[in-house]
């Protein structure tokens, strides 16, 4: 069994509350918080470096004093104090704004600054979703202390399972699951909430992360059939299928089979390890948000996805960490459109750090394969404003129609930097679409000339010649002048091509840029794809190149 708290298996209390203020501030740092012990700090957002999950309990230790610190000095400086702006991946909540027994906190904003050493603009790093505003009426307790046959749900007399305390679920009711161990293996289906009374489960205000232990069992966690519902604060770990798996049961043709689910401030780690297994595997969604978590080692043998999406439809994944995967940190594919993935980091994420489509069996589209119309696996994803380090690809564009990928930092793929495939193609009575009509723009590429195989890969069937590159800056930090890439399927516009964007120190994987970047103003200057960078700031009109404006 993986120890979920940490290499050393002889931790004590007081290391396991150590290690779990070093997790919440490896989420603090992407989304520009820091919670220790479920205690709101707001940490700069300036590039200091992610720290390690594995990295030993003294030095997450260490981090937490200096951050400490760094909270009671002025707050005219580089840092953010203001205690008062929460993340939420910019809707919802820090990992200690909690439901019901934890508070809502819904503001809504991101951390960060803007350049003069301010919050950000909230018109420019906030996000909307139906969670906000809506507070429980309702609370049922669970802890590892109570009893699903005697306990009757209160908080001194909780039941000890998350599956009994959601048969008294009701809409507007919140579950709070109390910090200890669970055994993995929970199955809920037919749970709605409403959409002015939804359903929260997830942990307590004040206390660890719960943790889902799903050794021997399949799966952590399986939601089918569910609505208006938030699943938050949990970690998920050691299932040999899948972490949650949540899906509409099945009813492929029906779009309100299951919808309006929010995921926020998760770890989900160690799923299977030898094959397909995802830690958060959705089908058929719609209207949904993933947000505020952290994801890694999920699945084995360049397969698996931390985020892995068939047939779902309006959703945002935004704010994440996801590293130290095998295939994917996010796929989108089976008929899956409209879907957002913004400001997120992902860090040696796979064979495809972000696949825009895929290969589909033609039984699992969501909706159903059309016999008159042209399907593809994926239409409208947009890729916008993020960091992605390392990858075989960084980018692959798979069977995707109209999708975008803008205002990326992508650092150091492996071999290619993107990818322009098509695995599903017409056969029978079905039609697909070539991956076509595909927009990249406003990106920075900073590579090694001398690891790539090629700059882009274009496979056979595409219609690479319908792609629009427009105002991408290329840098080969190994050799300057073999910036330019060759073998792009069109000629770019705008390009920019052997100039340093002048990060503000990569080597500690800080990928600001300064006034004096090249990025800087040189972006596209169309109407905005994206109003706010990574850190909350407004991109400016001409806007920065990059996941980053400039000061």
């Amino acid at each position: 069994m993986t120890d979920l708290r940490d290499p050393m298996t002889d931790l004590g209390d007081d290391d396991r509350l150590v290690f779990v203020s070093q997790h919440s501030l490896m989420r603090g740092l992407v989304a520009g918080t820091a919670n220790t012990s479920k205690e709101t700090m707001i940490m700069k957002s300036d590039g200091t470096r992610i720290l390690s999950r594995f990295m030993p309990a003294f030095l997450a230790g260490l981090g937490l004093f200096l951050l400490i610190l760094s909270g009671c000095g002025d707050d005219s400086g580089s840092g953010s104090n203001d205690a008062a702006v929460q993340d939420a991946a910019n809707d919802a909540q820090t990992s200690d704004s909690r439901i019901g027994d934890s508070g809502t906190g819904q503001d809504g904003t991101m951390d960060g600054q803007t350049s003069d050493g301010g919050n950000p603009n909230p018109q420019c790093g906030t996000i909307t979703t139906f969670e906000d505003g809506k507070t429980p009426t309702a609370e049922v307790h669970v802890a590892t202390t109570g009893s699903d046959t005697n306990g009757n749900g209160t908080r001194s007399n909780p039941y000890a399972t998350i599956e009994r305390a959601v048969q008294d679920a009701v809409p507007g009711t919140s579950v709070i699951v109390h910090q200890g161990t669970y055994p993995g293996g929970i199955s809920i289906s037919n749970l709605a909430g409403s959409q002015n009374a939804l359903i929260w489960i997830g942990g307590a205000q004040g206390e660890n992360e719960p943790i889902i232990d799903a050794t021997g069992h399949g799966e952590a966690m399986h939601l089918s059939n569910t609505s208006y519902l938030v699943i938050h604060d949990l970690e998920m770990a050691n299932s040999d299928d899948n972490g949650i798996n949540c899906d509409d049961g099945g009813d492929m043709s029906d779009p309100q089979a299951t919808h309006h689910i929010i995921f926020r401030n998760l770890f989900l780690h160690d799923v299977g390890g030898d094959g397909n297994q995802d830690c958060l595997k959705l089908s058929g969604l719609n209207h949904f948000f993933v947000l505020d978590s952290e994801i890694t080692h999920c699945g084995g043998n360049a397969s698996g996805s931390a985020i892995d999406e068939v047939g779902c439809h309006h959703g945002l994944i935004a704010r994440n960490f996801m590293h130290d995967l095998s295939a994917n940190a996010v796929q989108n594919k089976g008929g899956t459109e409209d879907v957002e993935i913004r400001w997120n980091k992902m860090v040696h994420a796979g064979v495809r750090a972000v696949n825009m489509g895929g290969s589909t069996g033609f039984q699992y589209f969501r909706p159903p394969l059309s016999e008159t119309q042209p399907n593809a696996e994926a239409r409208d994803i947009r890729v916008l404003a993020n960091v992605i380090e390392g990858s075989t690809a960084a980018l692959a564009f798979v069977g995707c129609v109209d999708c975008v990928a803008a205002h990326n930092t992508i650092v150091d793929p492996d071999r290619w930097i993107l990818r322009i495939l098509q695995e599903t193609t017409s056969s029978g009575s079905y039609t697909f679409e070539p991956c076509k009509d595909n927009l990249v723009e406003n990106n920075i590429f900073y590579f090694d000339r001398s690891q790539l195989h090629a700059f882009i890969n274009i496979g056979p069937n595409t219609a690479g010649d319908t792609f629009t590159f427009t105002a991408n800056l290329w840098y080969a930090h190994d050799n300057p002048g073999q910036s330019q890439p060759d073998g792009l399927p069109v000629t770019e516009n705008q390009g920019i091509y052997g100039q340093d964007p002048a990060f503000a120190d990569p080597s500690s994987e800080d990928f600001h840029i300064t006034t004096s970047s090249p990025a800087a103003g040189a972006g596209a200057a169309s109407s905005p794809l994206i109003t706010g960078d990574m850190d909350g700031h407004c991109y400016q009109d001409p806007p920065a190149i990059g996941a980053y404006e400039a000061p």
